[in-house]
């Protein structure tokens, strides 16, 4: 089947930022595609965005297994012939004393908020590059842009993603095809954030800000139109902060560890227990 109407896939879109997107993506018109391990939570969104008259379907599909992303491109296609946007959202946190994380952690770390990406981006560039057209949201973090004390993992990961990110762009954009990398920092309404402060009973303090998983929705809104190449969210604090530190490094790390180590570090604590 072949769709004239635009289609978008999100991971990771059973709760939290990925949720989010995927409902102002089906408000905006475009078809959806919904990833997640979640079945359950998956079709219960499916039928909310069903009801609101918007068409969407949902694949069960793990980012960490290559067959599971084969599938759901195949799905994908299949269904709606076509794919305009990705949204490379579904991730895990990772913030722990790093001489006691286990291998496996590290590995699980690395494949879901890194590996599956790129991964399920080369299956989608080809559709993309057929249609000349396309666009590539990576959600990648502040910590991509200064990684906190106990999330050396999960910094690399978003790092990562940034760099893949402008790699796309520099082989891509001039053949139709967006790519961008979102940073929201410390965000709220049920995903990585609420864990931790879950695991903590602790907020963050107020000096690193936050944002909200609607402020992430409508950035991606905004990106797919801009195609702007990255865009730092919880602004202020944070943008000011990363900034500084590009310009007077030392004087920029020992601001930005002043307000984020705490917290982090009473993460990996609790995550001992």
């Amino acid at each position: 089947m072949t769709s004239t109407q635009k289609v978008a896939l999100v991971t990771g879109a059973s709760a939290g930022i990925g949720r989010t997107v995927a409902v102002r993506l089906a408000d905006s018109g475009y078809s959806v595609v919904l990833a997640a391990r979640s079945k359950d939570r998956l079709d219960e969104l499916q039928e909310q965005i069903s009801a609101a008259g918007q068409t969407a379907l949902a694949v069960a599909c793990d980012v960490s297994d290559p067959n599971d992303l084969t599938s759901l491109h195949q799905q994908a296609v299949e269904q709606f012939g076509r794919i305009d946007v990705l949204v490379n959202n579904a991730g895990v946190e990772c913030f722990e004393h790093f001489e006691e994380i286990e291998f496996d952690r590290i590995l699980q770390t690395i494949e879901v908020n890194l590996t599956g990406a790129i991964l399920l981006t080369r299956l989608v560039i080809p559709t993309m590059l057929e249609q000349q057209s396309g666009c590539i949201i990576n959600m990648a973090s502040t910590a991509g842009r200064h990684c906190p004390a106990f999330g050396a993992v999960y910094g690399a990961t978003k790092s990562a993603l940034i760099g893949f990110t402008e790699g796309l762009r520099g082989e891509f954009l001039n053949r139709g095809i967006s790519a961008t990398a979102i940073c929201p920092g410390f965000t709220q309404d049920g995903g990585i954030y609420d864990r931790m402060v879950e695991k903590t009973g602790r907020q963050t303090s107020s000096a690193l800000g936050g944002t909200t998983a609607d402020a992430v929705a409508a950035a991606v809104l905004r990106c797919i139109e801009s195609q702007a190449p990255e865009v730092i969210l919880n602004w202020p604090p944070m943008r000011p902060v990363l900034v500084l530190k590009q310009l007077f490094p030392r004087l920029g790390e020992k601001i930005a560890l002043s307000v984020s180590r705490r917290f982090t570090q009473r993460v990996a604590d609790a995550t001992r227990d």
